[in-house]
C-alpha cells in the first residue's frame, strides 16, 4: 500500500506542477522522495523527475543564463514574475541534479543506473535547450559541467564502479559525449592523484581504466557523425568534429593516467591492449616511452609486455632503443615456462627474432639460452621450445654449426657458453653447441625424445608452425597420450616354446621318467 501511495502521490504532484505554475510547490514532494530509504520509492521519484524536468526543459520554463542566488534581494526587485518563477524552478532542477548525482553512489544498482540514465537524458536536453547563453559563432554548445559531474561519480575512489561503467558505454558511442568524457577524465585524474599525493588508489585507478579502455576511437574523420547534441549549423571551429582534436584528447587522457604509478595488475591490463587500442590512436606514440621503460623495470611478465610496446615504437615509429634485444634476452629464465603469459611471450619472441638481418651472435645466444633452459622445462613446453630453436636455425643458416659441430662441447663441463652473462654478445654462444638437444633425445617422454631427434637429420627449409603448440598444457598432453591407439604391443622377442625347450620334448621326457 505504501508503494501504491508513493506512486500515486508522485503522479499527482507531476500533474499539478505541469498543469499550473500555482502548484509549483508540489515539486518538493517529488524531491523529497529522492531521499527516501525505500528503493522502490526512489526509483519512482527518479522516473518522475525525468518526466517533470524533461518537460520543463522542453517548454523553456527554466531560467537561461547565469543563475542568481535564490535569496538574493535584487531578484524580486528587478525580475518579472515570469523570471522569478524560472529562477526558482531552475534552482529546483539543480537540486534534483545534485540528488541524482548522490544516488549514483547508492547501494542498489538499479537506483544507480536509473539516476545515471536520467542525468544523461538531461545532458541531451540541455544540449538541445541550453541553460546558458550561447554565441554560436564562438563555440559549440555542450553541457560539459553536467557530464563532468556524471564522470566524477563514475570514478569513485573507494567503490568499484565497473558494472555501472559498462552500462555507461552505450553513451560513449556518441562522438561528442566521448570527446568530453575524455577531457573530464583528464581533469579528474590530475585532481584526484594530486590530492592523494601520488599514493596508489587501486579501486579508483581500476575505475578509470574500466572507463577509458572501453572507448572506441574513430579512425577517420568521416566517422564523426553521431552526436548526442545535434549540430544546428556547420561550424568549422568545433573541436568535436575534428579527428585530430579527438586524438589529442585521447593522448592527453592516457598520458595523464599512465604517468602515475599503477598497481601491478593494471600494468598488465594496460600493456595487453597498448599496441592495438592505444598507440594507433595517439598523435605522438613515442610519448609512451617513459611509461614503457618504467614498466620494463618491474620485471616478470610486465617486462615482456612492455617490450611488445617498445617493439611497436621501434618498427613503426622509428624509435631508437639499442638495448631492446639485450632486455629481451635477459627475460629468458626458468620462470618463462610457468607464467600465465608463456604463450604470449614466445609468440612475441618469435616475432622479435623474425628478421633475417639479426647478427649471428644474437641469434646464437637466444638459441643457446633456450636450449640450456630446456633441460629443466616441463614436457609440454619442450614440445614447443625444440621446434622454436630449430626455426631459429632454419631462419639463420649461419647458426647451423651449433648443431653440427663434431669437436664442440658435449656436456656442461667443457661448454664455453656463459649462462650468467647478461650481454648476449659476450655469452660466447657462437663457440658452443646445442648439446642440450642431444641430451633431450633420452628424455623420459617419447614425444620429446622424438622431437629432439630432428637435429640428427638435415633440417628442412620449411619452418614448423609453433602457433598451435603455444597453448599446450599438461592436461592436453596427458589427454593426447591417453587417446593414442596401439594396434599390437610386443611383449617378447621370441614366442615361448616351453619351460626347457619344445613342448613335445618336455612331454616325452616326462613319460620316460614314469
Amino acid at each position: 500500500m505504501a508503494e501504491i501511495g508513493a506512486g500515486c502521490l508522485l503522479a499527482r504532484s507531476l500533474d499539478l506542477v505541469l498543469q499550473s505554475r500555482g502548484n509549483a510547490n508540489a515539486v518538493f514532494d517529488v524531491l523529497e522522495f529522492l531521499q527516501s530509504e525505500k528503493e522502490d520509492e526512489i526509483l519512482s521519484a527518479v522516473r518522475t523527475c525525468s518526466r517533470l524536468f524533461g518537460s520543463l526543459l522542453e517548454r523553456g520554463e527554466l531560467f537561461v543564463g547565469t543563475l542568481p542566488e535564490e535569496d538574493e534581494p535584487t531578484v524580486a526587485a528587478n525580475c518579472s514574475a515570469e523570471d522569478q518563477y524560472r529562477i526558482w524552478m531552475r534552482h529546483r532542477y539543480n537540486s534534483c541534479v545534485c540528488c541524482l548525482m548522490e544516488l549514483m553512489a547508492h547501494s542498489s544498482f538499479q537506483v544507480k543506473e536509473s539516476a545515471m540514465c536520467t542525468l544523461m537524458k538531461f545532458v541531451s536536453l540541455e544540449g538541445k535547450y541550453p541553460l546558458v547563453k550561447v554565441d554560436w559563432d564562438e563555440k559549440y554548445n555542450f553541457p560539459q559541467e553536467l557530464l563532468k559531474g556524471v564522470v566524477e561519480n563514475l570514478l569513485l575512489v573507494e567503490e568499484d564502479s565497473s558494472l555501472l561503467i559498462s552500462r555507461f558505454q552505450e553513451f560513449l558511442e556518441y562522438d561528442d559525449v566521448r570527446y568530453y568524457v575524455m577531457t573530464s577524465v583528464s581533469d579528474n585524474v590530475a585532481r584526484v592523484m594530486q590530492k592523494s599525493k601520488e599514493a596508489l588508489l587501486p579501486v579508483y585507478q581500476q575505475n578509470v581504466f574500466s572507463l577509458i579502455s572501453s572507448l572506441n576511437m574513430p579512425s577517420q574523420e568521416s566517422e564523426l557523425n553521431n552526436f548526442m547534441v545535434k549540430q544546428q549549423a556547420n561550424h568549422e571551429g568545433w573541436k568535436v568534429t575534428k579527428l585530430k582534436e579527438h586524438r589529442r584528447a585521447f593522448e592527453r587522457m592516457w598520458i595523464g593516467f599512465l604517468k602515475h604509478r599503477l598497481p601491478t595488475s593494471l600494468y598488465k591490463k594496460v600493456l595487453v591492449i597498448l599496441h592495438d587500442s592505444i598507440l594507433p590512436h595517439m598523435s605522438k606514440p613515442v610519448l609512451m616511452i617513459d611509461f614503457l621503460t618504467a614498466a620494463y623495470e618491474i620485471g616478470g611478465a610486465i617486462s615482456l609486455l612492455a617490450l611488445n610496446g617498445l617493439f611497436v615504437l621501434i618498427h613503426q615509429h622509428n624509435l631508437e632503443y639499442p638495448d631492446f634485444y639485450k632486455k629481451l634476452y635477459n627475460l629468458l629464465d626458468p620462470s618463462i615456462f610457468h607464467v600465465k603469459y608463456q604463450a604470449r611471450f614466445f609468440h612475441l619472441t618469435n616475432l622479435f627474432l623474425s628478421s633475417t638481418h639479426l647478427p649471428l651472435y644474437l641469434v646464437s645466444a637466444f638459441a643457446k639460452r633456450l636450449s640450456r633452459l630446456s633441460l629443466s622445462a616441463p614436457p609440454q613446453a619442450l614440445l614447443m621450445v625444440i621446434p622454436f630453436i630449430c626455426n631459429l636455425v632454419r631462419r639463420h643458416p649461419a647458426c647451423r654449426p651449433l648443431i653440427h659441430r663434431p669437436h664442440g662441447p658435449h656436456d656442461l663441463r667443457d661448454d664455453p657458453y656463459i649462462m650468467e652473462e647478461e650481454d648476449p654478445s659476450k655469452s660466447r654462444a657462437v663457440e658452443s653447441s646445442l648439446w642440450e638437444l642431444q641430451a633431450l633425445q633420452k628424455h623420459y617422454h617419447p614425444d620429446v625424445a622424438k622431437e629432439a631427434e630432428l637435429i640428427n637429420h638435415p633440417l628442412s627449409d620449411l619452418e614448423t608452425d609453433v602457433a598451435k603448440l603455444l597453448e599446450m598444457s599438461c592436461y592436453e598432453l596427458f589427454e593426447r597420450e591417453v587417446k593414442k591407439k596401439f594396434k599390437s604391443v610386443p611383449l617378447e622377442f621370441e614366442p615361448v616354446r616351453g619351460l626347457f625347450g619344445k613342448k613335445k620334448d618336455i612331454c616325452v621326457e616326462h613319460f620316460e621318467l614314469l
